[in-house]
């Protein structure tokens, strides 16, 4: 298991690293010093790395205005946290409440020793105690899984892709500059295209799959199968509503619902799975639960491979 994440984690670096670099070659382009930009943004690449394997949990808490909570704040909540924690046999992570209206949560951090699970407040408000262990389960399992650096990684980098992107791209249109311009317009266009493609290296580094994982695991871990699969239906449809303005595409891979619901590549760059497949399974995980063909779930056990035969 170890291998395997550590395999995960280091493909997303390389593989984002190369976009960075791709990126820094045409900005080098276009201001007319060569090389000089791929290699400034390789430098960046490093640097980003380390910042976003020590420094991505408190990255990822104010980019979403997370505020820790402690027993007394928010008991309910708390609470949750410190049971589901101890049947997944993992340390008690810092809990955090995001005042967003969305009703969603995540898990965040290096690894399980510090790690943070955030909820928003509309989760809070929305979901009955059993369907928000449930969640809680889910996000547990990305702790325990590893899933939470490679996504923290992922992120951290797509949002530098994103905004070294949109510099090529307003520098090409508003350069005054008349050689070759038509060409630097057109790689100016191309570039607003890495949008997307950040979302799309998100997800292979954490594909659709870890997501059937987490929901697989956390229903195990919890025993709650069917009110996982509720909650994710009552998520959807609070993400759906028109209050939800968020538009943070970096980070939307981070979340258990994809909260991101406009643009003509949602469905293709979707970090997420649909909801109604992943309720399809949960249905089949509860009965199979019931009657004992799925094994009971072991803290020392290795959650990272699926224990049914459909996924």
């Amino acid at each position: 298991m170890r291998l395997m994440w550590q395999f995960r984690t280091l493909g997303a670096f390389l593989v984002l690293t190369l976009f960075l670099m791709g990126i820094g070659f045409l900005i080098g382009w276009i201001f007319g010093y060569g090389y000089a930009g791929l290699t400034a943004m390789l430098i960046v690449s490093l640097l980003l790395s380390f910042y976003s394997y020590w420094f991505s949990k408190s990255s990822a808490l104010r980019a979403n205005r997370v505020h820790l909570v402690d027993e007394y704040e928010e008991p309910r909540l708390y609470n949750t946290v410190r049971r589901v924690a101890e049947k997944a046999g993992l340390p008690m992570p810092e809990v955090g409440v995001s005042e967003f209206a969305m009703p969603n949560a995540f898990a965040t951090g290096r690894n399980p020793s510090n790690s943070a699970v955030v909820a928003t407040r509309g989760i809070l408000n929305l979901l009955s105690d059993d369907e928000l262990e449930a969640v809680i389960g889910h996000e547990m399992s990305h702790i325990k899984n590893r899933d939470i650096l490679v996504m923290s990684v992922a992120s951290t980098i797509a949002s530098v892709l994103t905004y070294a992107s949109r510099m090529v791209f307003y520098y090409a249109l508003f350069s005054d500059r008349r050689e070759n311009n038509a060409a630097m317009l057109a790689v100016g266009v191309a570039c607003m295209i890495f949008v997307p493609i950040a979302a799309l290296i998100m997800q292979l580094a954490v594909s659709r799959n870890r997501e059937y994982l987490a929901d697989e695991t956390g229903a195990r871990i919890t025993g709650k199968p069917l009110q996982l699969a509720s909650a994710l239906m009552r998520l959807e449809g609070g993400c759906a509503s028109p209050s939800n303005n968020y538009s943070d595409t970096a980070r939307a891979d981070m979340w258990i619902s994809n909260p991101i619901r406009k643009g003509m590549f949602r469905g293709l760059f979707s970090t997420h799975p649909s909801t109604e497949e992943r309720v399809r399974r949960l249905r089949i995980l509860a009965e199979k639960m019931k009657t004992n063909e799925v094994p009971e779930y072991e803290p020392s056990e290795d959650s990272s491979r699926s224990k049914l035969s459909f996924q």
